[in-house]
């Protein structure tokens, strides 16, 4: 599997000149975010934003679908082309990038989850929610929930026959990687007493917490990862919401209480990646709750981007 990482080479471009408009830069992640103390926020291109088409052979259609007008919350589906008389499952998918970068139609990402429908037969829905700082959490935790009520209405309106006709509702899970995973989880732990979730499938779950963990300190980051320790600190100073107790904000970083999403979960690990120590924390929380957790540890890998 490719990676999409950071370039420290990038220069803040807005259509061709530098920025100058907006002058007091209050946070800054290079090359990936800027935000003004006026309120301002640019969103540098690092990653191709590409249109809902793929390659025939690759037998997978793809349309994009609105599922909030009043929020413009919307996601991209990948259904397989499939003539199969066993129904397909369904996975929900939430794309990284600190709560606060990222899209359902970066090219990575629909590269990455249209091959993913292909080769796995499921139906993908990619979920483009909404981004802090303009909405901080929980919105993407709001976004999510809403995203999973849309998609068990989908049976039964008119005209979306040409996929839910092929698609097991009872056979839901959600995915992400990063924040997104991050998402997943909370997404989860929110429907676990109204809906059934098969499983959950993190990737590189972005969950934090004051206390610095040993690989947050001391591991030594690849080249060019996609997320350093001050680039995390600065994700969640933007994403979580003015005002919260600290009791509160914890609970936003890291999964912990008595309640559980309760569904078995598949959990992947980076080796040089500095949530090393949190991804295995939460294994160890849900394992502690009864919760059947696979973990896969990928060695001499940092953070980076699903391609």
């Amino acid at each position: 599997m490719a990676a999409t990482t950071l370039d420290p080479s990038f220069n803040l471009q807005i259509n061709g000149q530098e920025s100058t408009h907006h002058r007091v830069v209050v946070a800054e992640i290079d090359g990936l975010i800027r935000v003004y103390k006026d309120g301002h926020v640019e969103r540098p291109q690092i990653v191709p934003s590409v249109a809902c088409s793929l390659a025939p052979e690759l037998g997978v259609t793809c349309r994009d679908m609105i599922i909030d007008k009043s929020t413009n919350v919307w996601a991209r589906l990948y259904v397989p082309n499939t003539d199969r008389l066993r129904l397909i499952p369904l996975m929900v998918y939430f794309h990284g990038g600190g709560f606060c970068v990222g899209s359902a139609s970066w090219s990575c990402y629909h590269e990455f989850l249209a091959k993913l429908a292909s080769r796995l037969s499921c139906a993908v829905v990619s979920v483009n929610y909404r981004l802090a700082p303009e909405n901080p959490l929980p919105a993407a935790y709001d976004d999510g929930v809403k995203a999973l009520v849309w998609l068990t209405q989908q049976n039964f309106v008119r005209g979306n026959d040409w996929w839910t006709s092929k698609c097991d509702f009872s056979s839901i899970f959600l995915a992400g990687d990063s924040a997104g995973a991050n998402i997943a989880y909370n997404v989860a732990l929110r429907v676990s007493r109204t809906l059934e979730i098969k499983g959950l499938i993190l990737i590189q779950p972005f969950f934090g917490r004051e206390r610095r963990t040993h690989s947050e300190k001391y591991t030594a980051q690849p080249p060019r990862s996609a997320l350093t320790l001050a680039a995390s600190d600065t994700y969640w100073r933007l994403s979580l919401p003015s005002g919260p107790t600290v009791t509160t904000r914890g609970a936003i970083r890291r999964p912990k209480g008595r309640r559980s999403c309760g569904v078995c979960g598949h959990v992947c690990i980076s080796e040089m990646d500095i949530l090393r120590d949190r991804n295995l924390e939460l294994c160890g929380n849900l394992r502690s709750k009864g919760v059947k957790v696979e973990e896969w540890v990928c060695k001499g890998l940092g953070m980076h981007f699903r391609s």
